[in-house]
């Protein structure tokens, strides 16, 4: 028998910064976080500020896919 996948599942972050080229400090490219998270607690997107190396600073991190 299969195991029973359950509810969290692992998603992608992406930073917003990748459209806003004037505010790179550092090279441009775009910069991801991976984590898990439960989708009977939180059915929608998720949105966490975190640091981002490439803007060099903190921003928002939406969930992409």
């Amino acid at each position: 028998m299969g195991k029973n996948k359950g509810a969290r599942r692992i998603i992608t972050l992406e930073c917003e910064c990748r459209n806003l080229s004037s505010n790179m400090k550092r090279k441009a490219g775009i910069f991801r976080y991976t984590t898990s998270k439960n989708r009977r607690n939180t059915p929608n997107r998720l949105e966490i500020k975190k640091f981002c190396p490439n803007c060099n600073r903190h921003s928002n991190f939406k969930e992409i896919k």
